[in-house]
């Protein structure tokens, strides 16, 4: 039947042109963009596969550098160590001069001037070895000095790193009169206060006590804060009992002064009675070097002693290095892993979200030849109602 209002092989060709030109456009954008999942429509469950593999991919890459972060931090904590190593090991070396009756008094007085100014050194680097503005070395860092690293694309893929106490300084100790240590700054539980008595029969003794758990700056004070017990000093030598020292504590300044009151040694016996002569070498500090504080080389008595403390101090140091390499050790072969599994991400994610310029230029060329061809037929199904006018005449 011949018509003119319908051409229906024209309607034909035309349909089959859109189809043709809308594979030709995605074909095209594919090749645009490398893509074969543009949109949604592209395909709609690769679409959330690859986006869930982004994320993975994205969060491991993140935690490589978290875990390299981690590396360089642990590495800023143990060169800080290893210095703190040498500086005890130089202590050690003085403090065997030392108990040799070789030395003078003068002489004993000459290295423990070295000897203190080592100590001092060791408490200054744990208050000043930072990492991003941060110290890491005086407990302070993380939950008690544990940091947590995030080396996994998911919530909880952590790891602990412990980075020990070395020591702390942010309490300052001064001599207000014979008997009377005023302390400035935050105490912390456990803090070892230390100071040196010498006494008028010419006898030494080093007090160290605790902060307790219940210690606070603020309100009034507590004489449990201090060790109500007193400190030992030696024995009566005629009671047998012990001869200690008592201490009251006091508050001023809004509560961030403590003064400690130190009363002479009590005793069963006058006769045997000690009276304190001075007090010195105040310091504050916690963790390894604290009992370190508590020692001097004045004397042999006093450098066998410390040489014990520092073997116990370079042991300490010793772990803790040993811990942080073993954690530096662990992070790179975790940066390795977490490396590997982004690769393996990667290529997986490929496989759904890429276009395969093989398969789309070959598309492409069929889109192409058949759109030449839907053409040309639609331009012969237009010419073809050109045959109505031949009855017309």
């Amino acid at each position: 039947m011949a018509t003119i209002n319908t051409n229906m092989s024209a309607s034909i060709a035309a349909n089959s042109l859109t189809r043709n030109d809308r594979s030709m456009t995605a074909t095209m954008e594919r090749l645009s963009t490398g893509l074969r999942i543009n949109s949604a429509k592209d395909d709609a469950a690769g679409l959330a596969i690859s986006s869930k593999m982004t994320s993975q991919i994205r969060g491991l890459d993140q935690a490589v550098r978290n875990a390299n972060d981690a590396i360089s931090m642990i590495q800023v904590a143990e060169g800080a160590m290893k210095e703190v190593t040498n500086m005890f090991q130089r202590m050690r070396e003085l403090a065997v001069q030392s108990i040799s009756d070789s030395n003078t008094s003068n002489d004993r007085a000459a290295l423990n001037n070295e000897y203190k100014q080592l100590s001092a050194e060791v408490q200054r680097i744990a208050e000043n070895t930072q990492w991003n503005g941060t110290n890491i070395l005086d407990d302070t860092i993380g939950v008690s000095g544990v940091s947590t690293f995030q080396v996994g694309a998911n919530a909880n893929q952590t790891i602990d790193v412990d980075f020990g106490d070395l020591a702390t300084n942010n309490v300052t100790a001064t001599s207000s009169g014979k008997t009377n240590l005023v302390l400035t700054g935050a105490l912390k539980t456990d803090d070892k206060i230390s100071f040196k008595m010498t006494f008028t029969d010419g006898s030494e003794r080093f007090a160290v006590m605790t902060v307790g758990a219940s210690d606070t700056l603020a309100g009034a004070p507590v004489v449990s804060e201090f060790n109500s017990a007193g400190v030992s000093v030696g024995v009566d030598a005629s009671s047998g009992a012990d001869k200690q020292i008592t201490v009251a504590n006091t508050t001023s300044n809004g509560g961030l002064t403590h003064t400690m009151v130190i009363t002479d040694p009590a005793t069963n016996s006058a006769a045997t009675a000690l009276t304190l002569s001075s007090i010195s070498d105040f310091a504050v500090s916690r963790g390894t070097h604290a009992p370190v504080a508590a020692t001097d080389i004045t004397s042999s008595a006093l450098a066998a002693t410390a040489l014990g403390v520092l073997d116990t101090a370079i042991q300490g140091v010793n772990d803790t290095r040993a811990r942080l390499g073993a954690s530096m050790s662990r992070l790179e072969y975790a940066s390795d892993n977490l490396q590997n599994v982004s690769q393996n991400s990667s290529a997986a994610r490929s496989r759904v979200l890429d276009a395969d310029y093989a398969s789309e230029t070959t598309e492409l060329a069929r889109t192409q030849i058949i759109q030449q061809a839907g053409t040309a037929m639609l331009s012969q199904a237009n010419q073809a109602q050109q045959s109505v006018l031949s009855l017309l005449k």
